[in-house]
């Protein structure tokens, strides 16, 4: 099979499973991880595929995510307002992530494209920008969301309580981005497990 038909394969396979561990798509093309490795880096580069903890995900092209649904822009999982990232991009575009550990992700994929991103206070649900926030990651709690699951506090003795009862790390925005990407990166297994 040419590159180019098992790029074609995976984009199916993808938009059948939506998430896939580069070892199932290895198995199921029957090559090595490498060469899926190398058959993902121009949908990567294309914008078709994103990775995802531990694999790929077949990326929503804006045309395709109307603004009434309520996937996950980063991993696909249904969206809760209580822990949702919102970007406002460039054009006046909005995305939204299931949680801040997907925002994070998707907000360093865009860098510049990001006009400005919010989401909720943990505790309050009030709307705050994500520059400003404390984020926790690494907490014994489990919200039912991705892992490593990261938290957004307003106010940094609200998120000192909570480590306090709970455990984790307390950083600021551009240390919980950096964080999250080389956890993300770091580490083998998938992070979105569907239920």
């Amino acid at each position: 099979m040419l590159p180019i038909e098992r790029q074609h394969k995976i984009k199916e396979l993808l938009h059948k499973h939506h998430t896939m561990k580069i070892s199932e798509l290895s198995k199921e093309l029957g090559v090595s991880e490498m060469t899926i490795h190398r058959d993902l880096n121009p949908l990567i580069d294309d914008g078709a595929v994103i990775k995802t903890f531990g694999g790929v995900s077949i990326a929503q092209k804006q045309n395709e995510h109307k603004p009434d649904t309520k996937d996950c822009i980063f991993c696909g999982r249904t969206t809760n307002d209580r822990l949702a990232y919102r970007l406002i991009l460039t054009n006046n575009r909005k995305e939204t992530a299931c949680c801040a550990h997907c925002g994070l992700l998707r907000h360093r994929q865009l860098g510049d494209d990001v006009v400005q991103a919010i989401c909720p206070d943990f505790f309050r649900q009030t709307t705050l920008s994500a520059q400003l926030v404390f984020y926790v990651m690494d907490a014994s709690v489990d919200v039912g969301c991705c892992h490593p699951q990261v938290l957004t506090f307003e106010r940094r003795e609200d998120a000192d309580k909570f480590v306090t009862g709970f455990g984790g790390t307390i950083y600021h925005f551009a240390e919980a981005q950096e964080t999250i990407f080389q956890k993300m990166n770091g580490h083998e297994g998938c992070s979105n497990s569907h239920h």
